[in-house]
């Protein structure tokens, strides 16, 4: 499995000839790597409706002709525009061509601007995603909650990327004690430093990791990791 950052919480995950991006938010971000020109992708998942995470998906679909896999309004929503979509919901999974998802809590809020309104998206979501028998949890955008301990107990989780940025979710603290409670020998920060007030310094919290055991992996847009 080849997981790559691009960037904010977007990553793109590699196995076997398959390819998938998750939170495609590129065109927008300033520390993007890529533009959604350069993604070759056969799904896109989605965590959650806010713009920055929602991103290029409509570019991108059309470009690969890719499904939209995310909780049920939010795929409803790019469904009714004739979009590829795959539903599903928390606590859900499926065995898609590129590998199996499961849709996990993620404690937030969801919702796609629009020009006079927002419309409702459901649910946020994280993701255990396993392709070629390793698993990847992306937290999405989340506050530190309790089954998070569960998650971990449940499944074999290789790499974990949570949230540092702090306001609109977890800070480097309770990433902390997420990444302890989840047991994954390998942890990613996200979601930090796109914008002033979710700056934070990403090796300060991988060598905190460190110290717990496990290994902090911090990715500048363009870097990946192999397991």
């Amino acid at each position: 499995m080849k997981i790559t950052y691009h960037g904010h919480a977007c990553f793109t995950v590699e196995e076997g000839g398959h390819a998938i991006i998750i939170d495609p938010f590129l065109s927008g971000n300033g520390k993007a790597d890529i533009g959604p020109q350069d993604v070759k992708v056969e799904a896109i998942l989605l965590s959650h409706g806010h713009g920055d995470h929602v991103g290029d998906t409509e570019q991108i679909a059309r470009a690969n002709k890719a499904t939209i896999i995310a909780p049920f309004e939010l795929a409803m929503f790019f469904g009714r525009q004739g979009f590829n979509v795959h539903p599903m919901h928390l606590g859900g999974g499926h065995t898609f061509s590129f590998g199996h998802v499961k849709l996990t809590l993620a404690f937030h809020g969801s919702g796609i601007e629009l020009e006079d309104r927002i419309e409702y998206a459901g649910n946020p979501c994280g993701f255990l995603i396993t392709m070629g028998g390793k698993t990847f949890y992306h937290a999405g955008d989340t506050g530190l909650f309790g089954d998070m301990k569960l998650i971990g107990e449940r499944n074999k989780i290789d790499v974990a990327a949570l949230p540092i940025g702090d306001n609109f979710t977890m800070g480097p603290d309770d990433a902390l004690l997420a990444a302890e409670w989840l047991r994954a020998p390998q942890v990613i920060p996200m979601h930090y430093n796109t914008f002033d007030l979710i700056n934070q310094d990403g090796q300060s919290f991988a060598k905190a990791v460190d110290a717990k055991g496990m290994k902090g992996v911090v990715l500048e847009p363009g870097q990946s990791l192999e397991v």
